[in-house]
């Protein structure tokens, strides 16, 4: 028979107590949180899975946040897309009313107003910002994409081709320019620095006689009154216009008037720029070629120097470096000299001598690719573009890339030497003597003013061709942006049940199951009162009590 001393008895009621006392604050906690598991000794198996759901959820979570910020973009960049179609709109009943022989010098005077308002809508339509980021100026979003300009139309097509000029000061008016030589007849080829110039800014109804200067090989044309000037090549060729007749057309026009110059980027080329660092890199050349979506860096993983004939090994980073795909190899050949690596999705690095056929352990090249895109994420397997080239939707005046990063990445003051007109190398030309109508919107619309303010008929029906192509341009952009926002619309309705899915999931894996927990912690509590009352009898017997 086992002895049961008061010691004993205390030490098991105490105990007892504890752990009933231990079980109500366990429930009560539960009560208190909802939660079936509240810390990783309470069900590790359970923990495990939940920390697994709440990472999927996190994900989803950030997955539509994204979403939500592409759908911002992209409907902004609808609604814009959309006034400019309405002004394009507007811009065509315009151009054909002023077309018709019925109107004159003062009717399209008066339509020339609303077209430069117009010309003005459309420039802060282009500069359109969602969080304080141009959409339309690539991946420069930390300033407008266009600025405006003043460009050149000419009525001879080699003047603006051919000849390299530079535009510079302003004017809120079209400078309508003429050259004179009486030495030579009427439409007869002089080189411009032999001819005197006269120049109109109401539209050709008064002139005003400018200077013809030679400076540095260059000729500058000066229009004091305008607030205008352009400088052209040495030995640039115009035709004399008649002394007496200002409407005479055998001769040399210009017209000085309102464009855009993009300041944004592109993703034209399809070459891209290969920088190298470590030993030896400097007596190689390096060439990339192919689909290169991101940077790329490639590096030389033999353990030593070793020969373009060689057996090279390489990895290469898609990430800027974060993670490695090693194990490539370059087999062995009697290319001394040269050697192609394949990176991923098809691009390719080729490395040439230059001076030197060695490559040294852990070279490094760095593939750059020329891109533009603003990219999110929306899905663990989607990206969308959220932005837009504004050049490719609204043309206007772009300065030659090579030329920026040869100037050390400061863009020029721009010329036809170093900037043109997108779409097309001679949207400046007067389409009438031989050029075509352009889909360049900032271009288009700048002739048109042009034409209205020095009533050129002729040029406002060549003009109202090229809004028709424009406003097909525009269209073809909203179907893009339109089927990007389906997408994203998708997306967030296939997430939002993803999302309500592993919800659900987690709920039944931590939630505790209210009615279970109630009836539990009435059990429970019932049984704390029990050993109470139980172990309070206990303890006041003795064997005191029986002597």
């Amino acid at each position: 028979m086992l002895r049961v001393s008061t010691q004993m008895m205390y030490t098991q009621s105490l105990s007892y107590i504890n752990n009933k006392l231990t079980t109500l604050t366990e429930l009560n906690e539960q009560a208190s949180s909802q939660k079936r598991v509240n810390r990783p000794s309470d069900d590790a198996v359970a923990s495990a899975t939940i920390l697994n759901l709440r990472t999927t959820l996190n994900s989803y979570d950030q997955y539509l946040e994204n979403a939500a910020t592409a759908k911002g973009w992209l409907s902004s960049s609808d609604s814009t897309l959309s006034q400019v179609s309405t002004l394009l709109t507007r811009a065509k009943g315009l151009a054909e009313q002023a077309a018709t022989g019925t109107l004159g010098a003062e009717n399209r005077k008066q339509i020339a107003y609303e077209m430069r308002e117009i010309y003005e809508q459309l420039i802060a339509l282009a500069n359109t910002e969602y969080q304080n980021k141009s959409i339309y100026g690539g991946q420069v979003t930390d300033k407008n994409a266009f600025t405006e300009c003043l460009w050149m139309t000419s009525n001879e097509a080699s003047l603006s081709s051919s000849n390299s000029f530079r535009i510079e000061g302003s004017s809120d008016t079209t400078v309508l320019v003429q050259f004179l030589n009486s030495n030579v007849g009427t439409g007869v080829a002089s080189n411009m620095f032999d001819c005197t110039v006269r120049y109109s800014m109401d539209g050709g109804t008064t002139f005003r006689t400018g200077t013809v200067t030679s400076n540095a090989g260059n000729i500058i044309v000066s229009m004091p009154e305008s607030g205008t000037s352009i400088t052209f090549a040495k030995n640039t060729q115009v035709k004399a216009n008649s002394q007496t007749d200002t409407n005479d057309t055998k001769g040399t026009w210009m017209w000085i008037r309102p464009s855009a110059v993009y300041n944004g980027d592109d993703a034209d080329s399809t070459a891209t720029t290969v920088s190298s660092t470590g030993l030896g890199t400097g007596q190689l050349s390096a060439t990339a070629r192919g689909a290169f979506s991101s940077n790329t860096i490639v590096r030389i993983d033999n353990s030593a120097p070793v020969t373009m004939g060689e057996e090279i090994n390489y990895s290469y980073s898609l990430d800027n470096g974060m993670t490695w795909v090693k194990g490539n190899t370059v087999s062995a050949d009697a290319t001394s000299n040269g050697a192609v690596l394949n990176i991923a999705n098809g691009g390719l690095l080729t490395l040439a001598s230059n001076g030197s056929n060695l490559l040294q352990p852990g070279a490094q090249f760095l593939i750059t690719p020329n891109t533009a895109g603003v990219n999110l994420q929306i899905s663990a397997s989607e990206t969308i573009r959220v932005n837009d080239v504004g050049k490719d939707i609204f043309g206007g005046i772009y300065q030659d890339p090579k030329a920026v990063a040869a100037n050390g990445g400061a863009r020029l003051t721009i010329s036809s030497s170093n900037a043109s007109a997108v779409f097309s190398s001679a949207t400046s030309t007067y389409t009438s003597n031989g050029g075509t109508s352009s889909k360049n919107l900032f271009e288009t619309i700048g002739n048109l003013v042009a034409f209205l303010e020095t009533n050129n008929q002729q040029g406002v029906s060549q003009s109202l061709e090229g809004l028709k192509l424009c406003q097909t341009q525009i269209t073809t952009a909203l179907a893009s942006v339109g089927g990007r926002e389906n997408r994203v619309a998708t997306t967030t309705t296939i997430l939002g049940n993803l999302s309500d899915s592993v919800t659900s999931q987690l709920s039944s894996v931590e939630d505790v199951d209210l009615t279970k927990l109630l009836i539990h912690l009435s059990q429970q509590e019932t049984a704390y009162q029990a050993v109470l009352k139980s172990s309070s009898t206990i303890m006041q017997m003795s064997l005191m009590n029986y002597i």
